[in-house]
């Protein structure tokens, strides 16, 4: 059955997911802030600053009017910047059909209140709207789904309906859905993975090895999981697609943003010049900020995102960071 999908932000993910869509037969509407880059898309059928060398589908419509992007939709994905999330959707609240369900694909944690994303919604949607919510992540990176390579994700919601009917919209022959209840630790596990990431990045850049970089992942996991737990996530979730299948992906795959930005940072370069020459956003440099002080915060151990945070933050020479972890008292491998 066909859905009509507002697709709410025209990066690399919003974009790969609206064709992704349009693909599979939806009415779809992609919406960009940029009015100059809706009309290049809609002339090219191509989004050349985000997802260069992509053919759309000829289904796929565009705008930069969020009304329009909402008339009679029936489901809603976001896919915008954790750090506008509140923005855009409080700018969209007035234009969301009241029985549409609404899908997050941000990955973050808000900078100002310390909140996961699925807590920006609570506050923003209606309680009727917030019934029908969901969070899609997991390891993708949008140009192989946008080449229809294999790829497997997680639809989480507190609704069994809604979930299902998520993955029944989004499953294709090449792109998998699974379904989850556990909300909190799949979009917890979509952004802790990208500080992680920062990390191994920033190992690689140094000339530091596969050793080096499995500690990484591997502690970087155990990381997550704890200040999952802390927030009431489930721990099976941390070694699911959300979990260690996004972290393994993110902190050893090239197309990853974040691991680049470490990469670079271990070669010696500045965070502003580096950022500087970024078009797409990487989430994992300012999420980096939110989850040191959201583990503050609840106090939970997490060396790792405390290093990264200071080589960031803190001008702390990036091979001095990762001694410094070397360094630390010895402990059991579950503490």
């Amino acid at each position: 059955m066909s859905e009509k999908i507002a697709v709410i932000g025209a990066g690399s993910w919003g974009t790969t997911l609206a064709d992704l869509l349009a693909k599979k037969g939806h009415e779809v509407t992609l919406w960009a802030y940029e009015a100059e880059l809706v009309a290049k898309m809609r002339q090219d059928r191509e989004n050349d600053l985000y997802l260069p060398g992509i053919r759309l589908c000829e289904r796929l419509r565009y705008t930069s009017d969020l009304e329009h992007a909402y008339a009679g939709c029936g489901m809603v994905l976001c896919v915008v910047p954790s750090q506008l999330v509140r923005t855009v959707m409080g700018k969209s609240l007035p234009f969301i059909p009241d029985d549409a369900i609404v899908v997050s694909a941000s990955k973050g944690i808000e900078l100002d209140t310390l909140k996961v994303v699925s807590d920006v919604y609570r506050e923003i949607l209606p309680e009727q709207l917030y019934a029908r919510f969901a969070v899609l992540s997991g390891p993708s990176f949008a140009r192989e789904v946008a080449q229809e390579m294999p790829t497997a994700v997680t639809a989480a919601s507190a609704s069994e309906e809604v979930a299902h009917r998520v993955q029944h919209v989004f499953n294709t022959g090449f792109f998998r859905v699974y379904r989850n209840d556990d909300v909190v630790g799949v979009e917890l596990g979509g952004a802790i993975k990208n500080v992680i990431a920062i990390a191994a990045g920033i190992s690689d850049g140094l000339g530091f090895g596969y050793n080096t970089r499995a500690a990484l992942i591997t502690r970087g996991l155990a990381e997550m999981t704890r200040l999952g737990l802390a927030l009431g996530a489930q721990h099976a979730t941390f070694a699911g697609l959300a979990g260690m299948g996004d972290l393994v992906l993110t902190c050893t795959g090239d197309l990853s943003r974040n691991r680049s930005v470490g990469y670079q940072l271990g070669q010696g370069r500045r965070l502003a010049e580096i950022l500087g020459e970024m078009r797409m956003v990487a989430e994992g440099v300012k999420t980096t900020e939110s989850a040191f002080n959201l583990a503050a915060k609840l106090g939970v151990e997490m060396p790792i995102t405390e290093m990264t945070y200071r080589v960031l933050y803190q001008d702390k020479p990036a091979r001095e960071a990762v001694l410094e972890l070397m360094a630390r008292n010895p402990k059991a491998e579950k503490a």
